[in-house]
């Protein structure tokens, strides 16, 4: 997967330097030169790479931190806030607002995936309470508003498009002042794909532009195009000035530190990162989540606003995790849904450790593991499933019958037990948590509470941050609702589910 190399070799040569018996300024110059090493190696643009090492070693000055410093926590914090400094432009993109109609333009070279990144768009506000159309005016592709047409019938979004008008600034505007006298919020404009060399192409880009006029242009870049992409992203800059950056095809093998360097070279935000062929694969991108699952820190936010956007169903669990429970029932009941989460691969990002537990086991071998722990349960009685598992070892012979009805083994069986056993403990210390959490809630009152958010915040930094690159505030909510967001029921089981459920699937599989 396109950085996920990149990840792994920036996180083992922060690892070895914070693990080493030795840490002084020869093993901190070891440790920046191979990071450097590996931003190169992934075509990121060498001047940023200096950047980074200067803004390290502003960060860490030996002969300056006093004695009792945390030497290893100042240094992952460093290199954390560089990298985020990378992909960090300060700009604040557009933000569509709703009962309005916003046009969204795309731009980009050709094959970047302009066109399916356009349906992937449309679906996601669609899903977030948006009225979504698309409008194709690419009329330089052959079949390009066929592809438009099929992705937007199968995501359901009304489009607009013409087999006989050639001119795509007359398409363009025609089927923008439709859909705005239809209401419409959200109304995405896919252009042609052109080269910064192509000049009539450009001008045709700056004529649909004008037609249009557009809230926001984004420009598409697909992550293999490699140490091109400054160039071309400024040749576009120039003519378009676009708002925003869409990085695609992040689940490819090239090396796409050069999309990165793209959002230096502009000063533009990316705003999404395409992940995948499906229309569900798209993520809004947050630098510091991004870099967080970049080192294997975990998505811990990311994965909580996955889950909401799931609506899954877990008023009976919740209910049991409140009282301190955790049946079987309930443990399937969340492999079920860890599976409608998609692919193994893009959860274990959000996860704090777990795309390490990975280790090699692709998405089809995880799957595969969840999927026999559901066997097992659906071989149970209504009695055993109902049970916090301690009939299983009053009766061993129960986990024979189990077996053998799931067609699985009585180890796989006695590990999911010893899945369900941790689990319903950490539901039980999750009841003690969630009340000393509310309890400091309701201590934080009236003007004085922004003061002790400020001050818990920075005892929390101090210990090295919260996990995922979270805020106290976003914990809050996660763990009892700190203010509003639905009674704060799903974000409850957001936590419950990463820190245990996608953790026990992972975990038996690595035990194989």
């Amino acid at each position: 997967m396109v950085l996920q190399d990149l990840g792994r070799r920036i996180n083992a040569a922060v690892t070895d330097l914070t693990r080493s018996p030795t840490l002084d300024e020869k093993a901190f110059d070891g440790m920046i030169k191979e990071i450097s090493n590996a931003l190169v190696e992934a075509d990121v643009n060498i001047k940023l790479v200096s950047s980074l090492r200067k803004s390290i070693k502003a960060a860490v000055k030996f002969s300056e931190l006093p004695a009792h410093a945390n030497k290893r926590r100042i240094i992952q914090k460093a290199v954390f806030d560089a990298l985020v400094d990378i992909v960090n432009p300060h700009q604040t993109p557009y933000n569509p607002k709703k009962g309005k109609a916003n046009v969204i333009m795309f731009v980009g070279l050709q094959g970047a995936g302009k066109t399916t990144t356009c349906t992937k768009l449309a679906r996601w506000y669609q899903a977030r309470g948006f009225k979504t159309c698309l409008v194709c005016a690419d009329t330089f592709r052959a079949g390009a508003f066929d592809q438009l047409k099929q992705n937007a019938i199968k995501a359901k979004i009304p489009y607009y498009g013409s087999l006989t008008q050639t001119d795509p600034v007359v398409v363009a505007r025609d089927g923008v002042e439709k859909f705005k006298k239809e209401r419409f919020e959200i109304i995405i404009v896919d252009t042609s794909g052109r080269h910064h060399q192509e000049d009539a192409l450009f001008a045709e880009m700056v004529e649909i532009q004008t037609a249009v006029q557009p809230h926001q242009t984004v420009m598409v870049l697909d992550a293999s195009i490699g140490q091109a992409a400054e160039a071309q992203s400024r040749a576009f800059k120039e003519t378009a000035d676009f708002g925003a950056i869409i990085i695609t095809k992040t689940d490819g093998a090239a090396a796409g530190g050069g999309a990165i360097s793209a959002v230096a070279a502009t000063h533009t935000p990316i705003v999404f990162i395409g992940t995948g062929e499906h229309l569900l694969d798209l993520e809004k991108f947050n630098p510091q989540s991004f870099v967080s699952k970049l080192l294997g820190m975990g998505d811990m936010q990311g994965l909580v606003e996955h889950v909401q956007s799931l609506k899954l169903d877990q008023k009976e669990t919740m209910k049991n995790i409140s009282e301190g429970k955790f049946s079987i029932r309930d443990l399937r009941d969340q492999l079920q849904n860890i599976m409608k989460m998609g692919p193994l691969s893009k959860m274990a990002g959000m996860i704090p450790g777990l795309s390490n537990m990975m280790g090699g086991m692709d998405d089809e071998e995880g799957s595969m593991k969840l999927k026999r722990m559901i066997y097992i349960c659906d071989s149970m009685t209504q009695k055993e499933l109902n049970s916090d598992g301690k009939i299983f070892i009053e009766q061993p012979t129960r986990m024979t019958r189990v077996a053998r009805g799931s067609g699985t083994s009585v180890r796989e069986v006695e590990e999911l037990l010893t899945q369900q056993r941790m689990m319903a403990g950490v539901a039980k210390n999750a009841k003690t948590n969630m009340a000393k959490m509310q309890k400091a809630q309701g201590a934080m009152s009236g003007g004085n509470r922004q003061q002790q958010m400020a001050a818990m915040q920075k005892r929390l930094q101090s210990m090295g941050g919260a996990p995922g690159g979270m805020d106290l505030s976003s914990m809050m909510k996660m763990m009892g609702g700190a203010g509003g967001g639905g009674g704060g029921g799903m974000p409850d089981m957001s936590k419950m589910m990463s820190m245990m459920g996608m953790g026990g699937g992972a975990g038996a599989g690595g035990k194989r």
